[in-house]
């Protein structure tokens, strides 16, 4: 700041003369007082400081007019703009420090964190890239793409959380998981990891198959509904049938699991559910008979093993008797 307060004065010479010329008129007026009062030769007075012995930039009471007229809104300024990176905001956060925390995983090519450097900062965070928590973090952070982070919505997403270094970051996960609880906010999750999941680059406009399995799984780790692993494996065994998974699809599972009864008797093809849902409905209670034939089978299978062969309680009975006879003789 030395280098820029010296830059941004104006040489004394600039507005020297529009000094110099007050303080030569208040010499010349003091001369020509002096003259008359005494109605002969002029004689300084040695007890009135000499005004030539100031600095040409220096009023009589020492202040530098230069400094006060020219250099104070310039440096004011620049001043202004380096506390503001410096100073914590209200909430008590350094934007400086939050900008330094996304330059250490910030990639070299790009102004955005980006697969490598997302890896690094979730093991710096002591969490899995692909857990539930990292998650709730992107969607704080508003995230538009998986694996990338720009600078604007670390910075944002920082300052949401209220957290400016990796400590702080770890300790709000607690309150963030809490957070998305909510049947609101976690809603807002829910909607928000289907454009998450989304390729921009590509412009995809609906989910791959394998892609939507997993952030299906894992959006639903702190309340995983009772159909869920039955929706899944319908998905992953008709892969034919199923290309990819569309917003109104994905949404529209949430109010299933919300309405549908685990055991799928409310549920109705009259009602405006996707066709996938019906086929759903109809592979799983197709699925549910096969069960419970193979579970009757099994019944019947353990009730005649045990009708024909001799409890083990009567086969360690007999045995102890014939000891005991041929002990006898």
């Amino acid at each position: 700041m030395g280098q820029c307060v010296t830059k941004c004065k104006n040489p004394t010479s600039s507005l020297g003369s529009k000094s110099g010329d007050k303080e030569s008129g208040s010499k010349s007026h003091h001369k020509k007082g002096s003259c008359a009062g005494s109605g002969g030769g002029h004689k300084e007075d040695p007890s009135v400081p000499n005004s030539s012995s100031k600095p040409g930039n220096e009023l009589s009471n020492g202040t530098k007019a230069l400094e006060v007229t020219v250099e104070t809104p310039v440096i004011s300024a620049l001043m202004g703009d380096l506390r503001k990176e410096e100073s914590p905001d209200r909430d008590g956060l350094s934007i400086k420090h939050i900008e330094e925390l996304f330059c250490c995983y910030k990639d070299e090519q790009e102004d955005a964190i980006l697969e490598e450097g997302m890896e690094r900062f979730c093991n710096d965070l002591c969490v899995d890239p692909a857990e539930f928590r990292v998650l709730v973090l992107a969607w704080k952070f508003q995230a538009a793409t998986m694996c990338k982070f720009t600078r604007k919505e670390f910075v944002e997403g920082c300052k949401a959380i209220q957290a400016d270094s990796l400590e702080g970051i770890c300790s709000r996960f607690p309150c963030m998981l809490l957070d998305a609880q909510g049947e609101e906010n976690f809603k807002d999750l829910y909607r928000f990891t289907f454009q998450f999941g989304l390729d921009a680059d590509e412009g995809q406009r609906s989910l791959q198959r394998d892609i939507a399995i997993a952030l299906w799984r894992l959006v639903f780790t702190q309340d995983t509904p009772p159909l869920l692993e039955h929706w899944l494996d319908f998905l992953a065994e008709n892969p034919s049938g199923v290309r990819g998974i569309s917003r109104d699809t994905w949404n529209m599972f949430l109010n299933f699991t919300q309405a549908i009864g685990p055991d799928l008797s409310n549920y109705s093809e009259d009602e405006a559910w996707p066709s996938l849902f019906d086929t759903f409905v109809e592979w799983e209670l197709e699925r549910r008979k096969k069960e419970e034939v193979l579970m009757a089978k099994d019944g019947e299978g353990m009730l005649t093993e045990t009708a024909c062969s001799p409890s083990t309680d009567r086969l360690e009975t007999e045995g102890s008797r014939g000891s005991q006879t041929w002990g006898g003789h």
